[in-house]
């Protein structure tokens, strides 16, 4: 494997193509590298997501054992680090990724660290399966999520404390967002976000999920006899409202970059808002419904982000 600083540009166009494709081809709740965002941040913006994408699925897809996942993360993260020294690989499909991300650190002087955060957290998702406390969920989000809207910051070529700790609670609203919108799909993978700590004091049992998780799965009709259990409700009610505060934290973001970056953010946080709305809208039987965004929502989505006051 020879090593370069700067990989030939067909080989760096090559990447970046492969990770605009990844990008493209998985359903996120919020546009990835959208025409909204500056065409000078788009190419970056898809080789961040598609690092994460890579190690998330390494993290999370069927058919690995729990060692298989670690040692594939131990690969991304020694990947990682070739790619900030320089080295050049080849072009199979995860070292098209490397390519595209060592030449977006080099262009956007973004930090290693944060794609090694990003790293650490895909490797507790294999690891941790219950969190004891509020704060440790959060303390998971600062490695999960706040990393990704750091560097679009860092791409956009802002570094201002005051827009990364707004752009952290965005990015943590929508982390939680995404953790109660796939409440059904985590408990069956064995995992829970919920804080043990809450879930105790609503005297939820887990024992209730697995009987409303078997009734959907034997049929729609008997999950209305076996519905998600109040108290697990009660939780997930609370959840939503610290949810939706974190996202008033995280609101300033919107209307402190420059530019269509701003639209992106906006629409970004409007569809993490609609997710809870329909949440909250199934009184929270996150088994027998799974809201997501569809092609109808984006009239009415771009409606508000057009007509957006930044109050």
């Amino acid at each position: 494997m020879s090593t370069s600083t700067t990989p030939p540009s067909d080989l760096i166009e090559r990447a970046y193509d492969a990770c605009a494709s990844l990008a493209r081809d998985h359903y996120e709740n919020f546009p990835v590298a959208s025409m909204l965002v500056p065409k000078h941040m788009r190419r970056a913006v898809a080789a961040v997501y598609a690092f994460a994408r890579r190690a998330d699925d390494f993290a999370d897809e069927p058919g690995y054992s729990d060692a298989e996942r670690l040692r594939l993360l131990d690969d991304w993260h020694q990947r990682l680090l070739r790619a900030e020294a320089g080295s050049t690989p080849s072009e199979s499909m995860n070292d098209l990724i490397f390519v595209a991300v060592a030449d977006a650190m080099r262009v956007h002087q973004l930090p290693v660290s944060l794609f090694a955060d990003l790293l650490s957290a895909f490797r507790q998702d294999v690891t941790v399966k219950r969190y004891q406390t509020w704060n440790d969920v959060l303390d998971y989000c600062t490695r999960s999520a706040n990393p990704v809207g750091r560097l679009v910051l860092r791409i956009a070529g802002h570094r201002n404390d005051e827009l990364d700790r707004a752009s952290d609670a965005l990015c943590t609203a929508l982390q939680l967002t995404n953790f109660w919108q796939d409440f059904a799909r985590d408990w069956a993978n064995g995992r829970l976000y919920v804080p043990i700590a809450d879930r105790d004091a609503c005297g939820a049992r887990e024992t209730d999920l697995d009987r409303a998780a078997a009734a959907v799965q034997a049929s729609p009709a008997v999950a209305t006899i076996v519905p998600m259990p109040a108290a697990w409700k009660i939780v997930l009610r609370d959840m939503a409202q610290r949810t939706r505060r974190l996202f008033a934290e995280g609101r300033p973001v919107c209307d402190g970059v420059r530019g269509r970056l701003k639209y992106e953010l906006r629409l970004t946080w409007l569809g993490g808002t609609r997710i809870l709305d329909r949440l909250e809208r199934a009184d929270f039987d996150v088994f027998a419904n799974r809201p997501t965004l569809t092609a109808r929502d984006i009239v009415p989505l771009v409606w508000r982000t057009a007509a957006w006051t930044g109050a």
